[in-house]
């Protein structure tokens, strides 16, 4: 009899069939003597549509609600309907006798084996590999001690409940938000308190007063001394205290009062997760959190050069240290060949800072792999993102940077001021000339006692600004870290969000913001994130217990009980069922409404009802109100055409001849004078990048423009 081994992912699949020699390819699967390996991607088995569960559920009502099945059902879904058939087909072989969980090692990993495994209603012995890397050698020491899967019912069991508990939510909530207001509104345990995070920010924003504040800097051999209080502040909000200090100083005499040097160092940055990869990302190259993913999902999937990108940790597993001159070797063909040839002189030994069993969850730091490529045959997003995991992991193996810090202080008619030098003694990471650079700058020699004549001073004055609105990647770890958002100033509940990874996951939290700015609940100006009039009156609309993290924070720290076997799954589920009739409730008796703020003039050409104009993602459009007719037209688009002049992202506008460029400093060109300056230029565009671009566009407008309920407010007919 044969053992069936089911993957998460194909690549995860191919590299345990790999190491178990299972080499006879299959449509889907790989066979060998002992083992079949076969896999899935992602989820290919969900909770049903209500739809399905009869016809008091398949049109919108208010006085069908709440829906509460009393067993909630699983579907196959469509898109990889085909690849569920193949799995079926091989876990009812009758040479296989065992069937080995393979997928990731946690609750979602756990949750896409069962509930294919369940679907096929097929009842074998089952084993558990549990491994946190695919190395060759992880993958054969965790088939050495397989363990029982009937050790992981309780995670089971706590993955089910999570998703019926945002079924039940989510969905009630959607529908019942939907027919109370005739509009396509959404809410859920997750995006939801993410809109508010952006509307607390928002109203932080409009509520900062700014506050003058002022600093003294005086001049003298050479050198630019600050002032410093006897709180040790540089700065000070009175003027009248800064005016004393610019009185004291006026003598023009100063004395060294004391110089101190320190050798210091500072460390690299630590190893990737996706989160911090994504905001990186976002920080330098201004690339979406699903760009990001696309990018790296690409590079570990097709190019095969960089880890499983979708991982919460920071660090690598001690199994991993044999590998790491071999993914040096692997990097060389970029720009660090230099670099990448010095560490190879020497030996490669992991240290406490990047290596870390006990840190690892389900999957190590996303590091580049063993197999090299030629940087020309990445596209420029992924090269970029490429080029951002080899900097980071080269830098975790370089020593520390060395400095010498020099401060000195002197003393100006009773006043203190201070200085400070840098002179650098070992580059170390920093040899990785895009890293952050120290500010250089070495004092002069001095001596404590020393006295000079001051050549000037000034007083310095600026004002407190207000915290920024979020971009992406600060909405990224605001979503990662929202414990300070919550109202509640409970610290167990703070403790539960910030060890489970706090709003979403590593995993969905691009797909939460891309489905934000697909509803049009929020908008983009520039790089920053605000919300739309839609997403304020949601954010009013909601019950209030969907609107914070702290539900999150409950839920969670009840599923981590379940999955310890210290809680009932049914106990938490009829709580979940007693919550959505409250909150379904609770929607029905609001007496407030919803108005559409967007509405123009102009009708839709296919159903003649108004339209409503929307600042998508990337441009505006007009959209038919009515989500069943799906109408929409663009009247800008975002380019990455830049301006001649003040080198922003340039906006196409305009159809046919009239097709234009403009930019919000006032430049304007037609698109044929663009295309023959470009040509001109000798940067024309090629016939790949016009084909690429054209079926990223064909696949854009085929997406739902709403959200994650979709595909069920297509059915919905207002």
């Amino acid at each position: 009899m044969k053992s069936l081994v089911i993957a998460e992912k194909p690549s995860v699949g191919r590299d345990i069939a790999r190491v178990l020699g299972c080499k006879q390819g299959g449509n889907g699967y790989l066979e060998g003597k002992d083992y079949i390996v076969t896999w899935a991607l992602g989820h290919l088995v969900e909770l049903s549509d209500p739809e399905s569960y009869g016809d008091q559920w398949k049109e919108w009502k208010m006085d069908t609600l709440p829906m509460l099945p009393e067993h909630l059902k699983t579907q196959v879904i469509k898109k990889t309907g085909r690849q569920y058939q193949i799995v079926k087909t091989q876990l009812h072989r009758k040479d296989v006798g065992v069937i080995i969980i393979a997928t990731d090692a946690g609750r979602e990993g756990e949750l896409v084996a069962r509930w294919i495994i369940e679907k096929s209603g097929v009842k074998k012995p089952m084993k558990r590999l549990w491994i946190s890397s695919v190395t060759d050698k992880a993958i054969r020491e965790g088939f050495g001690k397989l363990k029982d899967a009937k050790e992981y019912n309780h995670l089971y069991e706590a993955a089910v409940a999570r998703a019926e508990a945002d079924w039940l939510v989510g969905l009630n909530a959607t529908r019942a938000l939907t027919c109370k207001h005739n509009a396509q509104l959404s809410c859920g345990r997750v995006q939801t308190p993410t809109l508010a995070m952006i509307a607390n920010r928002a109203e932080q924003i409009r509520r900062f007063k700014p506050q003058e504040y002022y600093g003294y800097v005086m001049q003298g051999l050479g050198i630019s001394f600050h002032w410093k209080s006897e709180h040790g502040a540089g700065t000070t909000f009175s003027r009248e205290e800064i005016q004393g200090v610019e009185r004291d100083a006026a003598s023009g005499a100063a004395v060294i009062t004391q110089v101190k040097k320190k050798t210091k160092k500072s460390f690299p940055p630590q190893l990737y997760d996706l989160t911090s990869l994504q905001q990186e990302a976002n920080q330098k190259y201004h690339f979406s959190a699903k760009e990001t993913l696309n990018y790296m999902q690409s590079l570990y999937e097709r190019h095969k050069v960089v880890t499983y990108p979708r991982t919460d940790s920071r660090y690598l597993t001690s199994d991993l240290v044999d590998t790491l001159k071999e993914r040096v070797k692997a990097c060389q063909s970029g720009d660090y060949a230099g670099i990448c040839a010095k560490l190879l002189r020497q030996p490669l030994e992991g240290n406490k800072s990047f290596v870390d069993n006990t840190k690892v969850s389900d999957h190590h730091a996303i590091i580049p792999t063993e197999q090299g490529i030629r940087m020309n045959e990445l596209e420029y997003g992924e090269r970029k993102i490429y080029e951002l995991v080899v900097r980071r992991f080269l830098a975790v193996l370089l020593p520390p940077c060395e400095y010498e810090e020099t401060e000195a202080e002197a003393e100006c008619g009773g006043r203190i001021f201070t200085a400070k030098g840098i002179r650098m003694l070992q580059r170390g990471f920093r040899e990785l000339s895009q890293e952050e650079e120290l500010e250089e700058g070495n004092l002069p020699p001095l001596e404590t006692g020393h006295k000079f004549t001051l050549t000037g001073g000034r007083i310095t004055q600026g004002k407190t600004k207000p915290p920024l609105p979020f971009t992406e990647a600060t909405l990224l770890a605001a979503m990662e870290h929202p414990a300070k958002y919550m109202e509640s100033q409970d610290k167990e509940l703070a403790k539960t969000l910030g060890e489970t990874g706090g709003l979403g996951t590593v995993a969905t939290r691009a797909d939460i913001i891309e489905k934000l700015f697909g509803s049009f609940m929020m908008e983009k100006r520039e790089q920053y994130i605000h919300l739309t009039a839609k997403g304020r009156q949601v954010l009013e609309l909601a019950p209030a217990g969907l609107t914070t993290p702290k539900l999150t924070a409950q839920w969670e720290q009840r599923l981590v009980e379940i999955a310890k076997g210290r809680a009932k799954k049914r106990d938490f589920e009829a709580e979940i069922r007693r919550y959505t009739a409250e909150i379904v409730e609770d929607i029905i008796a609001s007496s407030k409404t919803y108005k559409h703020e967007n509405l123009t003039s102009k009708k839709c050409p296919e159903c003649q009802k108004l339209m409503l104009e929307v600042n998508h993602k990337n441009g505006r459009m007009l959209v038919c109100q009515d989500r069943e007719c799906g109408y929409r037209k663009y009247l800008s688009r975002v380019t990455n055409a830049r301006c001649p002049q003040c080198h922003k992202k340039m906006e196409l506008v305009g159809e046919g001849e009239n097709k234009r460029f403009v930019c919000s400093c006032g430049y304007r060109e037609k698109m044929a004078s663009f295309e023959k300056r470009k040509q001109e230029s000798g940067k024309g565009v090629s016939k790949k990048d016009v084909a690429r671009y054209m079926n990223q566009q064909k696949k854009e407008a085929a997406q739902p423009i709403n959200n994650a309920f979709a595909d069920a407010f297509a059915k919905l007919k207002l």
